[in-house]
């Protein structure tokens, strides 16, 4: 019932998606016809005006894909609305930029504050109302975990039991049962997980799926992501893969190095009110250095110094220990739990992005003793080395600061197989995302741990086989 139900599930989407926007749009257009249409030279008529709309909401459209804030049942209400929000306030920044431009001066902004004060609350019933719609029409999907390594297994089931609202791990199978016994179970439930299983049963699992149509969810190999960024060879008639496996090409860099150096100074321009203030808080604290450096790895293990604004004590690491930050860290500041929470402490790394030394976007850098212990752990931890280190990057805005290093891991390679300018700008946008939701991404790791579950890594690198 629950399957049947599943193939209207975009159609009810789409719907509820376009019943927002157009609220969202109409909210918009009120406001400039009232507003904004009589105070520019020529005022727009019937056409123009409706040209006008149409641009705003597929403007919004876009941004609204960006942020996921149409996404009613897959985010918490709280985040829907944060997101939808925020990509409604980057559309009428964009609409008032435009619509200053038709009138050859920059307009009164109060009208259009009004707007985005109606709007926000439009975006909160819809997202409340929305949302009890979306979770009685479709309940909590019923799922069996098949798995082969017991530890990762719970570890996800424990994830997808903090969205009870969306997954219902009801069972979990180990493969060694068999696949004659796991596949006259699969037509019980919803939807089937295979996470961490030997290659052989998990490739004849997908093909049973595949032919039944039951929803599979995969934990993906490091291989998996390898081919995922392979390219189509159709000089034969029997398909190949290519793999380039290299990283980004030289014209990728170039075009990569240029658009670092435009955005990082644009950023220190903007950023450099909020250093300022930083800077005078940090030392009016304790009188300590402002700026902290620490030795990181870049591309091809290239070592730099990584700039920081100071957000722990004066030798915080003064027994020689490498460690990141935990939960409750003893170490951080009050000022320093404010910036990090924030993220003003990373704002320096803007001027390592200009010298060269890291990008915008990519891995993040590690220190070489943490970078030893996770290398030695799974060496394909490596294999993040092959793009420059970066200010932010896929496993910052998709994992949290305590995500496992495997994780974190396929997230990096998830980006660099799949690289782009486009992705790139992407996951610039969901960075400002993060600093209004900060808590999960900000997240220490557990007390006593020198790095983040290397042990649950090294178990995960067994099913690599």
């Amino acid at each position: 019932m629950n399957r049947e139900k599943e193939k209207y599930k975009r159609v009810a989407l789409f719907v509820d998606s376009l019943v927002l926007l157009t609220w969202l749009t109409s909210t918009f257009g009120l406001i400039w016809i009232n507003f904004y249409n009589n105070k520019i030279a020529n005022s727009f008529f019937a056409r123009g005006n409706w040209l006008l709309f149409g641009l705003y909401i597929v403007i919004l459209w876009v941004f609204s894909k960006v942020y996921k804030g149409l996404k009613v049942g897959t985010l918490k209400t709280i985040d829907l609305i944060v997101s939808q929000v925020l990509a409604t306030l980057c559309t009428n920044i964009v609409a008032y930029l435009q619509i200053s431009l038709i009138a050859r001066h920059m307009l009164e902004i109060t009208p259009l504050l009004l707007c985005m004060l109606i709007q926000t609350v439009i975006i909160i019933i819809w997202a409340v109302i929305s949302g009890v719609i979306m979770r009685n029409l479709y309940p909590a999907k019923n799922v069996v975990m098949l798995y082969g390594n017991e530890h990762p297994a719970m570890l996800l089931a424990e994830k997808m039991g903090h969205r009870s609202d969306k997954y219902l791990v009801s069972e979990m199978i180990n493969v060694s049962m068999g696949l004659d016994y796991i596949t006259s179970r699969l037509d019980e439930f919803d939807a089937v997980v295979i996470c961490d299983t030997p290659n052989d049963i998990r490739n004849d699992i997908l093909k049973y799926c595949f032919k039944h149509s039951i929803r599979s969810y995969l934990v993906p190999k490091i291989s998996d992501i390898i081919i995922r960024g392979s390219d189509n060879n159709e000089l034969f008639d029997t398909p190949l893969l290519t793999a380039k496996n290299e990283g980004l090409g030289i014209e990728k860099r170039a075009v990569k190095r240029i658009s670092d150096i435009i955005m990082s100074s644009i950023g220190i321009i903007i950023a450099s009110p909020f250093m300022l203030i930083t800077a005078i808080a940090i030392k009016l604290y304790d009188g300590g250095p402002v700026l902290y450096k620490q030795v990181r790895y870049t591309r091809d293990k290239k070592e730099f110094k990584l700039l920081k604004f100071r957000s722990m004590v004066v030798n915080a690491e003064s027994d020689g220990v490498a460690r990141l930050a935990s939960e409750k860290d003893k170490r951080i500041t009050p000022v320093g739990r404010v910036i990090r929470k924030i993220r003003f402490d990373e704002l320096p790394q803007l001027f390592n992005i200009f010298k060269g030394d890291m990008s915008v976007v990519g891995p993040r850098p590690e220190r070489p003793e943490i970078h030893a212990q996770y290398e030695k752990a799974m060496p394909e931890f490596s294999f993040r080395l092959k793009v420059k280190a970066g200010l932010t990057g896929n496993a910052q805005v998709v994992g949290k600061y305590n995500t496992t290093p495997y994780d974190k891991l396929k997230l990096d390679l998830m980006y660099i197989e799949k690289y782009s300018i486009a992705q790139d700008i992407l996951i610039i946008l969901k960075t400002i995302k993060i600093i209004f939701l900060p808590e999960e991404s900000t997240k220490g790791i557990k007390e006593g741990d020198a790095t983040p579950e290397v042990t649950t890594a090294a178990k995960k690198k067994e099913n690599e086989k």
